[in-house]
């Protein structure tokens, strides 16, 4: 069910439109959480998910929870949240601990920075010095800067121990984090302005368990402690870990209607900033807040959000889609047009072919809800993302009809609908619209109407009007001038019950494609043991990324494999582009179609080209679908998630077994540094210095750090790009996660299968990102147990990858140009030290291709029963 909409008084609505209303809160936080106080310590973290069930819904809580907990990574563990503690919420101590040790429960770790105002005023008033701003900032001399800092270091360590009483870990990091220059040293004295952020003590801390706490100062690059305003530290912070929230705590609780004093819900930048802006009771600090806000958020991934929030309803902001704070987010801007041409036909087209129940139930056509359109005037309503669209008949003179509205469940979730429909509603007082009584949203709409009747199958609702009379006379009015059909009179008999398709009685789509392939029973693979030539389908989930195009290209020049079905939640509606087979449609794919699509048979493989935590989900959608089939699907996933999981297959061919890959039905794909780094190491695996590490010093190019959303191009579709510009090296390199990253322990475990039982190796690997686009380079440095020549180490590799098509040794030091773009993996670069007793070796591929793409195409290929190669050009 769609989530209510907060009411709002009549002159709210005149001085502020603010779209994307959430639900009221229903339960006090506060009382909830001074219950559970006695047993915060002791409880885990399943009963502590049980406790938020209380202020919200199971669905909700637990949709929340997995989205927060897929945010993060061992190499990136500080992507949850960003909360910055204003000196005030600091007096609110116990409260504050409660909220943050439900966080810690459920095993949530975001980075927490505290100011302390207040407390540094009552102090320096109380040692007779007055505080002095210029411009709102703190003149800081050295003395305000000494109390500052002995203020700062004990609101930080009572923090820590209230957090530590509850049997929450926290960690006080009060250095080594912000590099400041100074902001003005004649005018404001010792005030910092952030020039670096190391995350570096943020991400050990969270690694070893504990929350990091950090006061807002700051360091000069001579060491000289410096102040810095809290809010800030908290932007440049963010902007460094582009964590999904940033949340502000002050006593407040929110940002607040400068009119009528109401708080704001929700502040979708894009669409509604130059308006709040203009505002005449925007002003001073709220105009200051809201443009920090969007500078802020401009510089984040589009899922970013921030919050403004007290301490008590922390949970409920977190976990509930009704919030309890002020959601500031970009959103996207509403469009309206009254033209098919205004949207793009084909979009349209798509849309509705993907939503309508009527055509899904096989009630009507795209030509005949087209036609129907063109017999009167009518405006369409939508987001830019066609998360929500709406069609409104609007003749001259006439009450309007919402002939259509089609949403995604991402739609649903994020209150894009809402948004949609109060657009409506400012441009109809008065509206009529239809609604099948098996709509799963059917909720929604009878919270938003002022009366609804049903008949044969169907519910007329409408707003706007109040006199029964008057209803059916309008109805009626429809009816003879056939804008609607006679079945939907309140008078008169009824006619015969509405025809419910079998296949939407559950009411979720089959996300069909314009180009769906015919499945004949039996058709099924076995386990092939030689080349097949039977064609398959194949779906793939998370396709806007940089592996996600690579791999669509091949597929699009394999000759047996087709995609069929290609999900991307910010692409949805939009052609795929590099696929030349068939014209494919992006859909958005949720767990429950996966599961759907897998029981019924409609795919062959699934390829997972989601981010790291993502795709369990999804996954777990396969198993069940798959437990009636007598032979269930293949899933490759390109993530990490699967690399360490027993019962399913590591697929780097040139290594482990061919035949367990070809027999297998759950492939983990490598990780690109992890496949260049295993090909180097394992051919001298056997002549390591027992006690020492194998090192890799691995540069990628920007592509291997991924994707963010970008802006829309001129047709409206959301364009991808780089996570790491190029621009923003400057010419060089970034090294990042010198420890512990997750290639390093993939590589270290897969490695140890190759030596005798009870042996195991560690890696070292230090990972860099360089200005090319794609392509790594590794450079492999070796101790040896006993002397070898530069030409026994060459006669190692070439012995260990004898006949593998996809492996080149050469003889010098590989280069970008032997690499990029290409399918396979070069070696060459033989050295060993003059003293014999250590080997240096160079390795190249492209992560998109053997790193990614081509590497998932081999797996592909031997567990469907096709030769290894099929689909991929080799030189």
């Amino acid at each position: 069910m769609l989530s209510a909409a907060r009411s709002s008084s009549k002159g709210l609505r005149q001085a502020l439109v603010v779209g994307g209303s959430r639900r009221p809160c229903l339960v006090a936080t506060r009382s909830l959480q001074v219950r559970s106080v006695q047993s915060v310590a002791q409880t885990d973290r399943e009963t502590i998910t049980r406790l938020l069930y209380s202020i919200g819904t199971k669905r909700e809580v637990e949709r929340h929870l997995r989205i927060f907990s897929s945010s993060s990574d061992t190499s990136q563990p500080a992507r949850f949240a960003v909360i910055k503690i204003g000196g005030a919420v600091l007096d609110q101590l116990d409260e504050l601990a409660i909220s943050l040790s439900f966080l810690y429960r459920v095993g949530l770790y975001p980075v927490i920075l505290h100011g302390g105002g207040p407390q540094l005023n009552g102090i320096i008033e109380r040692e007779g010095v007055v505080p002095e701003y210029i411009d709102g900032i703190r003149v800081t001399d050295p003395k305000t800067l000494h109390i500052a800092r002995r203020v700062f270091l004990e609101e930080n360590l009572k923090l820590v121990s209230a957090l530590e009483k509850l049997g929450t870990r926290a960690r006080p990091i009060t250095s080594g984090v912000f590099t400041a220059d100074y902001l003005d040293k004649e005018k404001y004295g010792l005030v910092g302005k952030i020039s670096r952020v190391d995350k570096r003590p943020l991400e050990e801390s969270i690694r070893a368990g504990a929350l990091p706490i950090l006061p807002c100062l700051a360091e000069s690059e001579t060491g000289q402690i410096l102040n810095v305003n809290a809010d800030i530290a908290a932007g440049e912070l963010a902007k460094e870990l582009e964590p999904m929230k940033i949340v502000f705590l002050n006593d407040k609780g929110g940002l607040f209607h400068g009119i009528t004093g109401e708080k704001l819900d929700v502040i979708n930048l894009d669409e509604e900033y130059d308006q709040l802006m203009k505002e005449p009771w925007v002003k001073y600090g709220t105009k200051l807040k809201l443009r920090e806000f969007k500078e802020l958020l401009d510089h984040l991934p589009r899922t970013s959000s921030v919050a403004v929030i007290s301490a008590a309803s922390l949970q409920k902001e977190l976990f509930t889609d009704s919030g309890a704070g002020t959601l500031i987010r970009r959103g996207y801007k509403l469009f309206k047009h009254d033209t098919i041409e205004g949207m793009g036909a084909d979009r349209l087209r798509q849309v509705i072919h993907d939503r309508d129940p009527d055509i899904k139930a096989g009630d009507n056509s795209i030509t005949g809800v087209l036609n129907d359109l063109k017999k009167h005037p009518f405006t369409i309503y939508g987001d830019e993302p066609l998360d929500a669209v709406a069609i409104v008949s609007t003749p001259e003179g006439e009450i309007p009809i919402m002939t259509h509205l089609l949403t995604t469940r991402s739609g649903v979730m994020n209150n894009v609908v809402d948004n949609v429909f109060n657009s409506i509603k400012r441009d109809h007082r008065k509206l009529f619209w239809l609604a099948r009584a098996d709509d799963e949203n059917r909720g929604w709409h009878f919270e938003r109407a002022d009366g609804s009747f049903t008949r044969a199958g169907r519910t007329l609702f409408w707003y706007g009007v109040q006199d029964v009379k008057e209803v059916e006379k309008i109805v009626k009015g429809f009816e003879e001038q056939g804008r609607i059909r006679r079945a939907y009179l309140p008078i008169g008999p009824s006619a015969p019950p509405h025809r419910v398709s079998a296949t939407t009685a559950n009411g979720v789509r089959p996300y069909s494609t314009w180009t769906r392939r015919f499945h004949t029973p039996g058709s099924s693979r076995g386990y092939a043991t030689q080349a097949s030539s039977e064609p398959k389908r194949v779906a793939l989930i998370g396709a806007r990324g940089f592996t996600g195009q690579t791999l669509t290209t091949l597929l699009s020049g394999h000759p047996h494999l087709s995609l069929t079905h290609v999900s991307s939640r910010q692409l949805a509606g939009f052609p795929l582009e590099g696929y030349t087979k068939d014209r494919i449609v992006h859909s958005n794919l949720s767990a429950k179609d996966v599961e759907k699509l897998e029981k019924e048979g409609e795919v062959d493989a699934w390829v997972m080209a989601l981010p790291n935590g993502i795709c369990k989900p999804f996954v777990d959608a396969i198993e069940r679908g798959s437990r009636e089939r007598a032979n269930p699907s293949v899933i490759v996933d390109l993530s990490a998630d699967y690399r360490f999981e027993e019962g399913w297959t590591y697929g780097l061919p040139e290594l482990y077994s061919r035949d367990a890959i070809r027999q297998s039905k759950r492939i983990s794909n490598p990780g690109c540094y992890a496949t260049s780094t295993q090909l180097l190491v394992a051919p001298l695996l056997k002549y390591l210095k027992p006690g020492t590490s194998p090192t890799v010093f691995g540069v990628s190019g920007y592509s291997g750090a991924g994707t963010v959303i970008g802006p829309n191009d001129p047709t409206g579709r959301p364009t991808t790009v780089p996570k790491v510009p190029p621009e923003s090296l400057h010419g060089g390199l970034r090294a990042y996660a010198l420890t512990d990253h997750v290639h390093e322990r993939e590589a270290g475990r897969h490695l140890s299968t190759l030596l005798p039982s009870g042996s195991s190796v560690k890696v070292a690997f230090i990972p860099t990102v360089a200005p090319w686009f794609s392509g790594i380079q590794s450079v492999l440095s070796m101790p040896l147990n006993g002397k070898l020549t530069a030409r026994n180490v060459r006669e190692l590799y070439e012995e260990k990858y004898e006949g593998e098509k996809l492996v080149e040794i050469l003889q010098g030091v590989p280069g970008l140009k032997d690499y990029e773009s290409k399918h396979g993996w070069v070696v060459g670069g033989f050295q060993v030290h003059s003293e014999g007793d250590r080997a240096v070796v160079v390795g190249g591929l492209d992560n998109l291709f053997k790193g990614a793409a081509t590497q998932c195409l081999q797996n592909l290929n031997l567990a469907l029963g096709y030769d290894e190669y099929s689909g991929i050009l080799l030189d």
